[in-house]
């Protein structure tokens, strides 16, 4: 699966991460994808650079930060360019959907996305 994720992300000018939180950190399989890629991508001519990049973790309570930190240094030691929203890209909620209800949450993802495509279209212009 890693190496499928690699593929689409070699051929994608932007890149969104997302993690649930698991021991205030990304999950093993995001870890495994940040690490196989990160190494690929780096004896490959670090063909991520100068993609975008964007991390996105929910959380039910804490250690979000170091889950968002793990995903965004993935990024920016691969040269990548990462844009910013109105708060750190966390939506907090423990059941499947309730992040939904984290309004905060929900707007920092909306300004992100905003963000991500000016971004973007700035790249090709």
């Amino acid at each position: 699966m890693a190496n499928e994720c690699i593929e689409k992300m070699m051929h994608s000018d932007g890149i969104i991460l997302a993690s649930p939180t698991y021991f205030a950190d990304v999950t093993a399989e995001m870890k495994a994808l940040i690490d196989r890629a990160g190494l690929v991508a780096r004896v490959n001519g670090h063909m991520f650079r100068r993609k975008i990049g964007a991390a996105v973790v929910a959380v039910r309570r804490a250690g979000s930060i170091h889950a968002f930190d793990s995903m965004n240094h993935f990024f920016l030691i691969g040269q990548m360019v990462v844009p910013g929203s109105i708060y750190w890209n966390v939506g907090i909620g423990r059941e499947k959907g309730e992040v939904e209800e984290d309004d905060e949450g929900v707007e920092t993802m909306k300004v992100l996305g905003e963000n991500m495509a000016w971004l973007l279209k700035k790249m090709h212009e």
